[in-house]
C-alpha cells in the first residue's frame, strides 16, 4: 500500500492524481456533509475536505491523506449535486449566459500535521437554449456533479471562459496539491 491515500471515490480526482504520476491508494470516506449555513463557500470546502481526510488519517496516521470537496456558487448560493432532472435544469438555467464560481477545498493530513487550502475559479457559460439543457440532462452527466455540469465532459461545450485553475473545477488543483505534499515532506518514492 502506498503511503499516499486519496480519501475520495471520485474517478476524476483519481485520474488527476494519476496524471501527475503519483502512486496512491483510494479509500472513500463517508462523512456527514452538513455544514453551518454561516460558513462562506471557501470555508465550506475546506471544512468538508478536512473532515473527509481526517476520517482516513485517523485510521492511517503514518500516511499522507488527501481530502477534497468542490462546490459551485452563483449569486452567493451554493449549488450542490442535483437530486432531480428539474433541479439540474434549474441550475443550468441559472448558470446560462453568466459567470459563477467554483471552489475546491483540499486538506492534506499527515499525523497531526495538516495543510488546508482552496482554489476559486470563475467560470462563464454561453447562453444555453432549453434544448441544449434538456439534451445535456438526458446524458445523465449532470447528476454527480456540483452545479449540474462536468467541465471535463460534455459540459465543456457550455464553457465560454474560465479564470483560475481548470483542474480545480474538475475536482482537484493538482499542481498546488503536489507543491503542498512536497512542503510537508512527502517523498513520492517512499
Amino acid at each position: 500500500m502506498s503511503n499516499l491515500i486519496l480519501a475520495s471515490q471520485s474517478p476524476r480526482r483519481k485520474e488527476l492524481l494519476e496524471q501527475i504520476q503519483l502512486s496512491f491508494s483510494i479509500m472513500g470516506s463517508s462523512v456527514d456533509e452538513t455544514f453551518s449555513p454561516d460558513l462562506m463557500p471557501d470555508e465550506v470546502v475546506m471544512f468538508l475536505a478536512r473532515k473527509k481526510a481526517r476520517v482516513i488519517a485517523n485510521q492511517h496516521p503514518s500516511h499522507y491523506v488527501i481530502g477534497s470537496d468542490t462546490v459551485v456558487t452563483k449569486d452567493g448560493k451554493i449549488l450542490g449535486k442535483p437530486e432531480s432532472k428539474e433541479e439540474a435544469k434549474d441550475m443550468l438555467q441559472m448558470l446560462s449566459g453568466s459567470s459563477h464560481e467554483v471552489y475546491t477545498g483540499v486538506a492534506i493530513v499527515h499525523g497531526e500535521e495538516e495543510k488546508l487550502f482552496y482554489e476559486k475559479t470563475d467560470v462563464t457559460f454561453w447562453e444555453l437554449t432549453s434544448k441544449e439543457i434538456d439534451d445535456y440532462i438526458a446524458t445523465e452527466e449532470p447528476f454527480d456533479k456540483a452545479g449540474s455540469y462536468g467541465i471535463q465532459g460534455i459540459g465543456a461545450k457550455f464553457v465560454k471562459e474560465i479564470k483560475g485553475d481548470y483542474f480545480a473545477v474538475v475536482g482537484l488543483p493538482i499542481s498546488r496539491v503536489n507543491r503542498a505534499l512536497l512542503e510537508m515532506g512527502y517523498l513520492p518514492s517512499e
